[in-house]
Parts: structure tokens; C-alpha cells; sequence
């Protein structure tokens, strides 16, 4: 953890969903609005002389911005790694000495994914985002995107680090999965990924009683339990929970086809099961702490909450702040499924347009951090992990070692089996890619960044809403986070009643008044 500097200080706004109408309303436009609101691509002024523009938005806090102290430098078998400059700086200088052009790159950053498409929406113009998995999806298939180009998938051009250092397990998930027909890969690139789970005190609450999301209606911890204020994240848990004896039954779990019967389960959006999910919530609601965006990280650290609901990167950086502090907290993924989350580069039409050189200058910044050691850099700086497993090249596999090996004198260890990662076969049980860890390791942050085999295995995608899907979440969102009037009780229908007839004998008895004082005057 880098020490002159808060890693996440804006980046708790990581992957937070819609949770107001008017976020559901935005995402109901159609791509056409969108167009007419973007602004057109100028390329004589945007790539004139012998500059290349290249914009770029990323997530806030999601790249190394470099400054390492001395002893920030991560010694590895292959080399020393040291971010001494920004990423942004150091890919200008690399591509100006690599292709002999000079690039300039206009970075900004975004807090959701919902405040970048409102961006896009009202007229930001971008070469390359990075949004998460659901809104290039939404982008893809309102055709926003610009596919990647058959260059960018030569393995035999050496600059060329993504294709040759994409984590195959990541590879297959992008190549397998569509919108419109095509394969993620035909437009995005992946950079970062997770999965979400609970962040816990092991000694206040068990790690069995974590290991359902029903814990979070479970009256034993009332007001001591906080959970992500995210409508696809909530949906997510109460979906899960909902189908608690159904996704633990051995015949759901050795179902030939569990993977896909299990997406199929999670990205259930029908009207029966999103009431169900609104009932589930509000109970939910009813005994939490709160609803956060970025407390529950504190409120862990400083005992307020014993369990919290998490994205594992922002797990590891809590796990990471409460060791500081000699405070142990153990991160668990719930036995039911866990929602599984990708980052990826894309490129907009509105921005990158039919500009050959704009879209050149963008592949090779995917490519520059898909680069072993400037994954490396990113994953010590934000706390995420890459989808980068660096293929031919060990560097990725060294900080692996290097981070989480136990110690020589430590006395209860294990090994861990992270094959599927480095060569896509979830059987696999290679030498090389089986990590001699401290045992506890399994349950923090090594758990949270790369996820055991048995975990990976019950992750589900939570796909793309359509406007008509979205629209009826974001209204059962608006029901839970705000008020239900259909749920009130009895009583508070008398209050609201007798209040209703206070305010109109009051307002009746205000015009009385102000009449008798004109009629006198």
C-alpha cells in the first residue's frame, strides 16, 4: 500500500450504481439521443501537425500516478519495478520513442458508470473510457463503439501486450459472452476485475453466518451491518438470497449446465421476482446500519459495523487500512454466488470516429498497461486486479509470489491453486502457478484479489438491463431507498390521514382569518 498516499480517496464511487430515478430515467435513453447530443469528431484539429490528441476517461484513482518512494520499489527475480512517473507520462514518452510520433494524452476520470454516460450524454466527446462490463454492453449495443482492430489482435507484433498477456481465463469470459450477436472482445479490452463479497470482524460474527447473503437480514447483528448503496449490486444479494435453498442444493450444483443456469438465476428480472426482490430490501433496510457508498470502509475499521458488503479491491484496501492498525477483518464470499465484475477499454465512435491514427495511438495505451510491469504498478496502486497474467512473461506470477508467499518460519501454511488464472483450465494443478501462502490468507486479501477456484466457479455475470428492466429496478430501487407508500402500516395511514386533515383545518382557518381582517378594513 503505497504510504504517501490514500489509494481510493475518490474511488469509493467504484461501480456504484443508479440509485435515483433520474439515474434510471438516463439509462433508458436511447443511443440515437446520445448522438444528438454528442459532439462531432474534428480530426484535422484533434490530430493536426504531428501531435496525436487522444482523450481518454478512466475511472477516479485507476492508474498509477507514480512518485514511489525508495522503498516503494517491488524487487522481483526479473527486475526491479518503480513507478517514478505518472503512467500517462510514461506513455507518451514510450510511444513517441516506439512509433515515432508524439502523442498527447487529455486524461479525466468519472465516478459511476452512470455519470459517464450522462457525460457522453450531454456532449463529452472521448476516444477511450473504461467503463464497466453492463455499460459496454449498454454502448455496444446502442452502437457507440468502435470495434478493436485485427492489428490489435496480431500476437506477433511484441508491442502488442494485451493479446499476448490476457489472462486466458479472462480471454475465454470476453470471447464467450455477447451483446448483439458479438463477442465482448469484438469491442472491449479488459483491464480490471473482482468479484463482491462480505468484509467481516472475525471476532464479532462467525464466518459461516457471512457465508449467506441472508446475513444481512439476520436480526442477531441489527444497525450492525452496512451494505453497498447500489441498485445492481443489492439486486444481486437479494436474487442470491432469495434463491438460497435453490442455488445449494446438490442438483442445482451438478446440474451439467450450472454455469449458465446460474446466470441464468441471477439475471432474473421478471415482475415476480423484483417485487420479491423490494420485499427482500426493505427488510434488509430495516436492519442495517445503512446504505453506503463510502463509510462502510471506516465503519469497519473502526468497529462500528461488524460485516460490510464490498467489491473485493475496495475489501483488500479496508483489510490493508485495519492491519495498520493491528484490526484483523476477513473477507468471505457467499456460498449461494457472487457477482463477478470486469473494467474494460473501449473506443466511441463520437470521439475516435474513422481516425486511424487517433484509434492507433488508443490501442497502444491498452497495450502499455496491459504491459506485465505496468499491470504491476496499477494493481500496487488501486488495489484491483488486472486481467493481465503476462503470458510468456513471469513478471505478474514474481509479485504474485513476491506479495503473498509465506514466510519461511510460518507455521500454518497452505497451497493455493491459481492455474485457472495463468492458463484458463479450472482443473489445472500446475507447480508453477500454485501459490505456499499463510492458511489465513485464503479468508483476506489474497481471497478478495484472485478468488480460489471453488469461488470462481460459483460467480455469476449480472448482464446488460434493457431500458424496460431497468426502468422497473430503478422504480423498485426508488421504493426501497426512499419511501413505499403501499407498504405503510395501518397506523401510519391514521398519522397521514390526521395530518392531511390538520393541514387543511389550519389552512381553511389562515384564509377565515384573512378574509374577516379585508372585510374590516
Amino acid at each position: 500500500m503505497r504510504k504517501d498516499k490514500p489509494r481510493f480517496n475518490n474511488h469509493f464511487f467504484r461501480r456504484l450504481g443508479a440509485t435515483v430515478v433520474a439515474a434510471g430515467l438516463l439509462l433508458t435513453m436511447p443511443g440515437s439521443a446520445m448522438l444528438a447530443c454528442a459532439k462531432g469528431n474534428d480530426s484535422t484539429k484533434e490530430s493536426g501537425g504531428d501531435t496525436v490528441t487522444l482523450r481518454v476517461c478512466n475511472w477516479e484513482e485507476y492508474i498509477d500516478t507514480g512518485d514511489w518512494g525508495d522503498d516503494e520499489a517491488i524487487e522481483l527475480p526479473s527486475g526491479t519495478i518503480m513507478g517514478k512517473n505518472a503512467m500517462v507520462d510514461d506513455f507518451e514518452t514510450w510511444y513517441k520513442e516506439t512509433y515515432g510520433v508524439n502523442v498527447k494524452v487529455e486524461y479525466s476520470t468519472f465516478g459511476t458508470n452512470e455519470d459517464l454516460y450522462n457525460m457522453l450524454t450531454l456532449g463529452d466527446t472521448y476516444d477511450l473510457i473504461c467503463p464497466s462490463e453492463y455499460m459496454f454492453m449498454k454502448l455496444a449495443s446502442e452502437n457507440e463503439l468502435v470495434p478493436l482492430s485485427k492489428e490489435f489482435f496480431d500476437r506477433s507484433n511484441p508491442n502488442n501486450y494485451y493479446v499476448n498477456g490476457l489472462s486466458p481465463y479472462i480471454s475465454n469470459i470476453f470471447d464467450s459472452h455477447k451483446i448483439s450477436g458479438k463477442p465482448w472482445s469484438t469491442y472491449a479490452a479488459g483491464f480490471m476485475w473482482g468479484v463482491t463479497g462480505i468484509v467481516y470482524n472475525p471476532d464479532k460474527i462467525s464466518k459461516e453466518e457471512v457465508s449467506t447473503w441472508n446475513v444481512l437480514k439476520n436480526p442477531k447483528y441489527k444497525n450492525q451491518l452496512t451494505i453497498k448503496d447500489s441498485v445492481r449490486e443489492c439486486y444481486f444479494a437479494a436474487v442470491a438470497g432469495l434463491n438460497h435453498d435453490k442455488l445449494l442444493s446438490n442438483e442445482f450444483r451438478n446440474d451439467s449446465n450450472y454455469k449458465e443456469k446460474l446466470e441464468e438465476v441471477m439475471n432474473d428480472t421478471s415482475p415476480e421476482m423484483i417485487q420479491k426482490s423490494q420485499d427482500w430490501l426493505q427488510d434488509v433496510k430495516n436492519n442495517v446500519y445503512s446504505f453506503e457508498v463510502d463509510a462502510g470502509k471506516a465503519d469497519m475499521v473502526t468497529g462500528k459495523a461488524v460485516a460490510n458488503y464490498q467489491w473485493s479491491g475496495d475489501a483488500v484496501y479496508t483489510i490493508d487500512q485495519a492491519e495498520e492498525d493491528d484490526y484483523k477483518l476477513n473477507f468471505c464470499v457467499p456460498e449461494e454466488a457472487s457477482n463477478i465484475y470486469f473494467d474494460g477499454w473501449c473506443m466511441l465512435k463520437n470521439g475516435i470516429g474513422q481516425n486511424k491514427e487517433k484509434q492507433k495511438a488508443a490501442e497502444a495505451f491498452i497495450n502499455f498497461l496491459s504491459r506485465p510491469d505496468n499491470a504491476i504498478r496499477n494493481m500496487y496502486y488501486i488495489g484491483y486486479t488486472s486481467c493481465m497474467s503476462g503470458g510468456e512473461d513471469p513478471r505478474i506470477l514474481e509479485y504474485l509470489k513476491y506479495k503473498y508467499s509465506a514466510a519461511k518460519d510460518a507455521k500454518d501454511t497452505t497451497d493455493y491453486n491459481l492455474t485457472y488464472f495463468f492458463t484458463g483450465d479450472d482443473q489445472g494443478k500446475e507447480d508453477d502457478y500454485i501459490l505456499h501462502v499463510e492458511t489465513e490468507q485464503l479468508d483476506r486479501q489474497l481471497g478478495a484479489q484472485y478468488p480460489s477456484p471453488e469461488v470462481i466457479h460459483r460467480t455469476s455475470i449480472m448482464e446488460y438491463f434493457t431500458p424496460k428492466q431497468n426502468e422497473d429496478i430503478n422504480r423498485m430501487w426508488v421504493n426501497v431507498r426512499c419511501f413505499n407508500i403501499l407498504k405503510m402500516p395501518l397506523w401510519g395511514w391514521f398519522f397521514l390521514f390526521a395530518g392531511v386533515i390538520g393541514l387543511l383545518i389550519f389552512s381553511f382557518r389562515r384564509i377565515r382569518k384573512t378574509r374577516k381582517k379585508k372585510s374590516i378594513s
